[in-house]
């Protein structure tokens, strides 16, 4: 190449395709021209994750956070399959996805995306997802490494992050992606890292991405304001600028390479293991892919909707409220029923088609039996519910990219989306009018439920998806059990969360968010601190029962056995969680969840369940040697359905 050849590699350089509409075919997140005279090929990336494509109008697939909720690494590749099959056809080579950043507090406005707040649990759906992507041809982009976990300031944050929370909660997912998975890039995020930003963090993307965990792909950054300087950026190994250069201009490159702050071979390096990458994946062997747009919608609407459906998670059902009948007088009420709900923002997915809860609750119940009413008039929406046999609220948060939620109630998200309106009270009043009152939730995280002990059922449905109303609609009717268990605990309290109650913790002050709470975020915080959540992680009910039994545990697996107690079939999802024994100055939360599986039984079927162990699910990161190390003496192995169900326990010496 010559020296201009090379420069003009170092960032993206479309400044039209990023420009149009999400819902145009030709949109594209962007493109790295290549070089025609020596046959390098343009690379095309696109905005796509576990929701779905956004390139034009595509399948609408539930989002990450549901994803995780089916706790299924087999979900998880067919939910890839799907976004890389649209992809493919849309002429594309790099898929920006999965984000496998985890929730650290539940404002988070892009929890929607991702897969919750533990590390194994992100891990293993992100590995699959991974694979899966690649096994097709494409290239994922695994981001944002690393602990990304905010909105708020999302630009210039400093993340102040103990060795041991890096290691053990945040880092793991991606050094899973990079060690099992082969990911072939890696995105840099906005934030900065320990006083260095995720873009040119020498720690982080020199010594422990590419020396210790081996990882031989590309970097790539952040679209727009995360790279912050040229030098520092390349001298770190960060690869390529996104969409176009502000850092990795050729004049700027030209400047510093006079001046011999970088070098042709830093130069060289960048290029070499991007182009290795391209020609690993045969981009130098085919024709360039077109957007041909060839692709079945319908088939593809299917998949999604039972993707959705092993998501949707029964967090409450009194008096067996559910699953209802065939021919029940049901009030469908609230205006997030009869609309597509979605997160905003780069993951955001045009849908081919849509159906509304209203929509599938209605052809499911039968001609007659369904009636609705948005909500906006309360007392219309009263009358409506007292003169049906079932009451079903539909109702919605409102996350958004580039912005943490203010606050967690129902309330707080008709304030940002005047179209809801006040859910809280439209809840509690419709209650009041009908006893077999079943709220159904489209949040893409937690919310306070304060109204809880008022209703009879609660169905968590997360953002579902464009057929998510016909998914919900069967999930209700008991056409299939309801699959989904939570990834994230939902606290009692606002004042309850991890972070909260501190500002210099959450949101930061002074451009720094201090990670004082160490390892301790999500269920592991709530268990040490003795705070009962108001749903646990893990947690989700079926229309059937089942039972545990026969455990035993060694130091490479635990087995037991799961049966299907009930008359229904169902979904078990026994989980393995450890309780590790504090070394001195590693103090340990009572649990960690070590393993999950989950299985479809009919009554009185029973199934053995194995969960393998390795050396670090006994390990923690010990701060004085830089190094794993062996927690000390005996551990408690306990498997259960939900981190606060200890069903089954032993101990592991």
């Amino acid at each position: 190449m010559t020296d201009d050849e090379k420069l003009n590699l170092m960032a993206g350089d479309d400044l039209v395709g990023p420009l149009r509409a999400a819902d145009d075919p030709a949109f594209r997140a962007g493109t790295v021209h290549g070089v025609a005279r020596l046959g390098i090929p343009d690379l095309h990336l696109v905005d796509a994750g576990s929701m779905g494509l956004k390139q034009g109008p595509n399948t609408a697939l539930a989002a990450g956070l549901s994803l995780a909720a089916t706790f299924d690494t087999r979900a998880a590749a067919t939910a890839a399959g799907v976004v890389a099959d649209e992809a493919a056809r849309r002429g594309n080579d790099i898929i920006l996805g999965p984000a496998t950043d985890l929730m650290r507090v539940p404002q988070g406005g892009r929890t929607f995306e991702s897969y919750g707040e533990d590390p194994l649990l992100a891990a293993r759906m992100g590995v699959s997802w991974i694979r899966t992507v690649q096994n097709a041809g494409l290239m994922a982009q695994v981001k944002h490494f690393p602990a990304n976990n905010q909105e708020a300031n999302r630009y210039g944050v400093n993340a102040v992050i103990s060795q041991r929370a890096l290691r053990e909660i945040y880092l793991p997912p991606f050094e899973a992606a990079v060690r099992e998975a082969k990911v072939a890039t890696v995105m840099c995020g906005y934030n900065l890292v320990n006083g260095q930003p995720s873009c040119s963090n020498t720690a982080l993307l020199s010594t422990v991405l590419r020396k210790q965990w081996g990882f031989d792909g590309f970097v790539v950054s952040d679209w727009l304001a995360a790279v912050k300087n040229t030098d520092g950026s390349l001298k770190a190994g960060l690869d390529l600028e996104m969409p176009v250069g502000a850092f990795y201009t050729p004049p700027l490159l030209r400047a510093s390479l006079n001046k011999g702050t970088v070098t042709w071979s830093d130069i060289d390096r960048t290029l070499t293991v991007r182009l290795r990458t391209m020609f690993s994946y045969g981009m130098f062997d085919r024709p360039q892919r077109a957007n041909t747009g060839s692709i079945d919608y319908r088939a593809h609407a299917v998949t999604a909707q039972k993707l959705a459906e092993q998501g949707i998670t029964l967090l409450k059902n009194n008096g067996n409220v559910l699953p209802l009948r065939s021919g029940t007088k049901v009030a469908v009420i609230g205006k997030a029923a009869d609309q597509f709900r979605s997160g905003i923002g780069s993951m955001y997915v045009k849908p081919v088609s849509t159906i509304t809860p209203r929509q599938g609750i209605a052809a499911r119940g039968g001609a007659g039996a369904v009636t609705y009413q948005d909500g906006q008039n309360l007392a219309a929406a009263v009358r409506t519910a007292r003169n049906a046999q079932v009451a079903v609220v539909v109702v919605a948060d409102a996350r958004a990219e580039d912005a943490d939620i203010t606050c967690l109630t129902l309330k707080c998200a008709g304030a940002k989306d005047k179209t809801l309106g006040d859910q809280e009270k439209l809840i509690t009043e419709v209650a009041k009018a009908n006893p077999n009152t079943i709220v159904v939730l489209q949040t893409g995280g937690p919310v306070l439920t304060p109204w809880a002990a008022k209703v009879r059922g609660i169905v968590q449905a997360w953002y579902a998806g464009g057929h998510g109303g016909a998914a919900i609609a069967r999930v209700l009717y008991g056409d299939v059990d309801p699959g989904g268990r939570l990834p994230v605990s939902f606290p009692a309290r606002a004042t309850d969360a991890p972070a909260a109650g501190n500002p210099a913790h959450y949101p930061g002050t002074d451009d720094k968010a201090v990670y004082a709470e160490g390892i301790f975020v999500g269920y592991r915080h709530y268990d040490t601190r003795n705070l009962t959540p108001a749903f646990p992680f893990g947690h989700g009910l079926s229309y059937t029962t089942f039972k545990l039994s026969n455990l035993k545990a060694t130091r490479t697996t635990v087995t037991a056995t799961v049966t299907n107690t009930g008359k229904r079939p169902g979904y078990a999802v026994p989980q393995l969680y450890l309780g590790l024994r504090a070394a001195v100055g590693a103090p340990q939360p009572p649990r960690q969840l070590k393993g999950f599986s989950k299985m479809l039984l009919v009554p009185g079927q029973s199934a053995k369940v194995t969960f393998s162990l390795d050396a670090r699910a006994l390990s923690y990161w010990d701060q004085s040697t830089q190094l794993w190390k062996k927690a000390p003496g005996c551990t408690k192995a306990v498997v259960g359905t939900s981190s606060r169900d200890a069903a089954l326990s032993a101990t592991i010496c």
